[in-house]
C-alpha cells in the first residue's frame, strides 16, 4: 500500500514537471513571436548627423581665422510614423562660445500627404532659413542680407505645424500651415537703438496671441526642377502692460494693438545644360515686413518719434557647375554669385539702405563637403545701425565695406 502511494506521488509530479515544461515553453513561444512582430513593428532607427564651417575672413581691419559653426543634428525614427529630430547650434566667435537650441521637435506621419509636427520647428517662411541655411547647402560663406536669426523673418519658433503635399497630374503642391508663439516687439527700453524691430525665437510669449503663418509651394514640372512658393506671417508682437509702467511721462505708450504682416515669395530653379556638359542653380526670395504704426521714446533725448515698420529685402543667386564634364578637377569647381537688399524703415533709428554683391568660386571635394573661396562688397547708408547679412549690426553710415571668407563647410 505505502509502494502504491509513492508511484502514484511519483507519477504525479513527473505528470505536474511536464504539464509545467509545456506551459513555460508555450508562454516563451508566445513571447518571441510577440517579440519578432515588434521588431518588424519598431524600426527604430537613431542618427546623427549635421554641418560644420570654419576658416578665415579678411578685411581691410582685421584678417581673422575662426570657426563659424558646428551643428550636430539628432534623428531617431520608431516605426514608419513618428520621428524626432533636434538640432544644436554650436559657434566660438570673438573668444567667446555659445551653446543654443537651433530646432527640437515630434513628427508623426498621418498619410501620405499629411504630417503632424510639435515642438520648436524652423518656420516655412521662404526657402532660405529651412532649407538652404546649412553651411554646405549655402552655397556662400555668408547668408543674404536680413536673412537669419536677426532678420526681417521668422527662422525657428516654438508651436504645431501641419504640412504634405499633393500630386496634380504631372504637377505637385506642397503646403504648410502652423501656429506658434510668435515675435515680440522690441520697445527701446533694453536697446533704444532697435525700437520697433521684431524678436523672433521666443521660450515664452509675451501675451495671449499666437502667430499664425503658411507656405504654399508649386512644383509645375514633373521634374520638380522649378518651385514657385507664397508665405505669409500675422502676429501681434506687443504685450498688453506697457513698458513704460511707473514712468508718468511714458506710461500711456502701450503696444498691445500693434500687428505684423510678413509675406514672402521664393523661387528656386535647377537646370542641366546638356551642350554645356554643366547644372545652373537659381535661388531667390523677395521678404516684405509690414509693421503698424507705433509710438517710440528715445531716451538720449528724451524725445518720442512714430514711424510705420515697412521693411523689405530680396536676393537673387546664380550658380554654375560643369559636373557633367568628363575632367576630373573641372567638374568639382562651381563659379557663384549673389546679389541682395535691405531696406529699412524711414523714421526709425535703425533706418538704412543697403546692398550686397558676393562673388564665389567653390570647390567639392564631396558631395556634402566644399572649400569656399567669396568676396564680398557691402555698400550701406544708414542713420543708425544697420543689420549685415551674418545677422549681426553694424554701423555702415553710407561706408563701404569688402570682404575675403575662405571657408571649408562640411555636412556631417
Amino acid at each position: 500500500m505505502k509502494t502504491k502511494t509513492i508511484t502514484m506521488a511519483l507519477f504525479a509530479i513527473c505528470l505536474g514537471s511536464t504539464y509545467a515544461q509545456d506551459t513555460i515553453q508555450s508562454q516563451l513561444d508566445v513571447i518571441k513571436s510577440e517579440m519578432n512582430t515588434l521588431k518588424k513593428e519598431d524600426k527604430t532607427h537613431f542618427m546623427i548627423r549635421g554641418f560644420a564651417q570654419f576658416g578665415l575672413d579678411a578685411s581691410s581691419d582685421n584678417v581673422n581665422f575662426n570657426m563659424t559653426s558646428f551643428n550636430p543634428v539628432l534623428l531617431w525614427r520608431q516605426g514608419d510614423r513618428f520621428l524626432f529630430e533636434s538640432e544644436l547650434e554650436m559657434e566660438y566667435m570673438s573668444n567667446q562660445f555659445s551653446l543654443n537650441l537651433g530646432y527640437a521637435n515630434a513628427s508623426y506621419v498621418v498619410s501620405k500627404g499629411l504630417t503632424v509636427k510639435v515642438g520648436k520647428f524652423l518656420i516655412p517662411f521662404g526657402t532660405f532659413g529651412e532649407k538652404f541655411h546649412p553651411s554646405w547647402v549655402n552655397k556662400l560663406s555668408s547668408a543674404p542680407l536680413a536673412v537669419g536669426h536677426d532678420g526681417i523673418s521668422p527662422m525657428a519658433d516654438i508651436g504645431v505645424e501641419i504640412r504634405g503635399g499633393l500630386q496634380l497630374g504631372k504637377s505637385k503642391l506642397g503646403y504648410s500651415l502652423y501656429c506658434v508663439n510668435g515675435p515680440r516687439i522690441k520697445d527701446g527700453t533694453e536697446e533704444p537703438t532697435e525700437a520697433g524691430m521684431l524678436s523672433f525665437e521666443n521660450a515664452n510669449d509675451n501675451n495671449n496671441n499666437k502667430a499664425f503663418g503658411a507656405r504654399i509651394g508649386f512644383l509645375p514640372f514633373a521634374n520638380s526642377s522649378l518651385e514657385i512658393g507664397a508665405s505669409g506671417y500675422y502676429a501681434k508682437p506687443g504685450s498688453s502692460k506697457s513698458p513704460f509702467a511707473g514712468d508718468t511721462m511714458n506710461q500711456d505708450l502701450n503696444y498691445k494693438n500693434v500687428t505684423a504682416l510678413l509675406t514672402a515669395f521664393d523661387l528656386s530653379y535647377v537646370k542641366i545644360i546638356s551642350p554645356l556638359k554643366s547644372i545652373i542653380d537659381i535661388k531667390g526670395q523677395y521678404n516684405l515686413s509690414n509693421i503698424s504704426k507705433a509710438t517710440y521714446f528715445n531716451p538720449e533725448d528724451t524725445s518720442r518719434y512714430t514711424f510705420t515698420n515697412n521693411s523689405s529685402a530680396y536676393y537673387a543667386q546664380l550658380a554654375f557647375r560643369p559636373a557633367l564634364v568628363d575632367n576630373k578637377i573641372l567638374k568639382n569647381i562651381e563659379l557663384v554669385g549673389r546679389y541682395s537688399v535691405y531696406n529699412t524703415p524711414k523714421g526709425s533709428l535703425w533706418e538704412s539702405e543697403q546692398s550686397q554683391i558676393e562673388v564665389g568660386l567653390n570647390y567639392w571635394f564631396t558631395w556634402r563637403t566644399v572649400l569656399k573661396l567669396s568676396y564680398q562688397i557691402t555698400d550701406g547708408a544708414a542713420g543708425g545701425s544697420a543689420m549685415s547679412g551674418m545677422g549681426g549690426m553694424s554701423s555702415m553710415k553710407g561706408v563701404s565695406e569688402r570682404m575675403l571668407l575662405i571657408h571649408l563647410a562640411v555636412g556631417l
